[in-house]
């Protein structure tokens, strides 16, 4: 019975390692390395008893892994000393589940990533660093407070980078098999930079992203920059001019537009379709114009090309108008809650303005097991959510939309309590 106890473990290890298998669109970090990563499939190890969550569990998967490290190329003298006595951290599988940016209401998300405190040393941050930013603006297209933010709400401006072991992390997620193939393809990358000796200490956040701007291994690989020219591409170090030009790099890379804005806060007018706010719908500013949309204020609507309409808090909440460099920074997280964080933070380290409208603060964020709940409700009621994994993305918004209209109320997607006892 233990040899098919043991076939019947590795089986289930099999068809959990595929059901793993990445999909585009990932959070947190330059999670880049999502769309090209393969399903890579385990070599069991003989005798081997796979315990998931355990230390001897991780052990065994090591030690299974090492046969598909070294054959991507990861010399065997990097890879024992790098996981030798590596551990497994559940902590990390449970951050994994519960994202600040998709878990918190975009309001409270703000108030901590946009604070008076993160704009003054964000001033502070760019005039000390202003001939490096200066330099890698004018090579790089990428302005000087855009990257700015990006650095102050990954580290806090280089002053937190994280402080769990890299490798342990990425094993932990890897072993742990949710989204196994994906992180076992940042392993091998977090092994590549070991075996370069760019990096001295390993450290980062919880998910494996590294360095003054939280790269992924496999982003570092195919984005990171070395501006001092001294042979490493550094991102970890206390110069963070190798970590600067690599997200001008890397924003440059999925098309950012000089001089075009994230988005801009905008008034819409009573009687307003909200079936237009998505960022599906993409119309000349000039429509939006037409249609009644103005500046907070009352201004006329900047001409950057065509635009969407964003309501990441509802109908309640601040609108934005919104054009191709929101979806670049999308590229870096795909959270709403994050990339209106990096556009209003480098708009206000550029002297613009907090945002102006208020936010519904008496709503509070649907848990992930209600968020599925919602998706999988929406679905059996006929509005066709796109799956349950309780990630809020375009097809649950439109199922949402669609659910609003049929019953009557403010068809503005937002995922609230108060849609989910519609259903209930």
């Amino acid at each position: 019975m233990t040899g098919v106890a043991n076939l019947f473990e590795k089986i289930c290890k099999l068809l959990r390692r595929i059901l793993a298998a990445p999909v585009i669109g990932g959070a947190l970090g330059l999670w880049v390395g999502l769309a090209q990563a393969q399903t890579i499939l385990p070599d069991p190890v003989e005798g081997e008893v796979m315990e998931m969550g355990t230390q001897a569990g991780l052990e065994a998967w090591v030690a299974g892994f090492r046969v598909r490290a070294l054959e991507a190329g990861i010399p065997a003298a990097t890879f024992d000393a790098a996981l030798r006595g590596v551990e497994f951290n559940p902590k990390v599988v449970e951050r994994d589940r519960n994202q600040n940016e998709f878990s918190k209401t975009i309001w409270d998300y703000l108030d901590t990533a946009v604070s008076a405190d993160r704009v003054a040393l964000g001033l502070k941050a760019i005039d000390k660093n202003r001939d490096l930013l200066d330099r890698i603006e004018a090579e790089y297209g990428v302005e000087k407070e855009v990257l700015a933010a990006v650095w102050g709400l990954e580290s806090a401006y280089g002053t937190y980078r994280g402080d769990l072991p890299v490798l342990g992390s990425l094993a932990t997620l890897a072993y742990e098999g949710r989204r196994g193939a994906f992180f076992e393809a940042e392993l091998i990358s977090a092994l590549r930079i070991v075996d370069g000796g760019h990096v001295d200490r390993f450290v980062g956040s919880w998910a494996g992203a590294s360095g003054h701007t939280q790269f992924m291994p496999s982003s570092w690989e195919k984005f990171a920059v070395d501006l001092d020219g001294d042979g490493k591409r550094n991102l970890w170090g206390e110069d963070a001019g190798d970590a600067l030009a690599s997200t001008a790099n890397y924003l440059r890379h999925w098309g950012w537009t000089k001089g075009q804005p994230w988005g801009v806060e905008v008034v819409l007018p009573e009687g307003f379709d909200y079936d237009q706010t998505t960022e599906r719908v993409v119309k000349p500013v000039a429509d939006w114009q037409a249609l009644g949309v103005r500046l907070v204020g009352g201004g006329d609507l900047p001409d950057h090309g065509p635009g969407s309409i964003l309501l990441p808090g509802g109908h309640r909440g601040a609108a934005f108008l919104i054009w191709p460099n929101f979806q670049v920074i999308e590229h870096y997280n795909t959270a709403d809650a994050y990339v209106v964080a990096i556009g209003n933070l480098s708009d206000q380290l550029a002297g613009g303005a907090p945002i102006a409208h208020d936010w519904p603060r008496e709503l509070r964020a649907l848990t992930l097991e209600e968020r599925k709940e919602l998706q999988d409700l929406l679905g059996r009621a006929g509005f066709d959510p796109g799956g349950v994994d309780g990630r809020m993305g375009p097809k649950t918004v439109a199922a949402v939309k669609a659910l609003q209209k049929a019953r009557g109320l403010v068809p503005d997607g937002y995922p609230s309590l108060e849609v989910l006892n519609l259903l209930r």
